[in-house]
């Protein structure tokens, strides 16, 4: 398959997705596909202070490890 054209086709869905999230329209399952989009591309985040991922893992509850049912 033509190279120019995969490269089209992946830089269209890239633009998409992230269109769809700052326009705040993504569902969740687009959201989901933009994730694996990024970690299939080998992009990866690490929350640093004051970041949004790091407002996003301190928002999240904490549990118990050891809940017993």
């Amino acid at each position: 398959m033509d190279e120019e054209l995969l490269s089209a086709l992946h830089s269209e869905v890239a633009t998409d997705l992230l269109r769809r999230v700052r326009g705040g329209e993504a569902t969740s399952q687009e959201l989901s596909v933009a994730v694996r989009f990024l970690k299939d591309n080998g992009i990866e985040a690490k929350p640093v202070e004051n970041s949004p991922l790091a407002g996003l893992i301190d928002s999240l509850p904490e549990f118990d490890s050891e809940v017993v049912n």
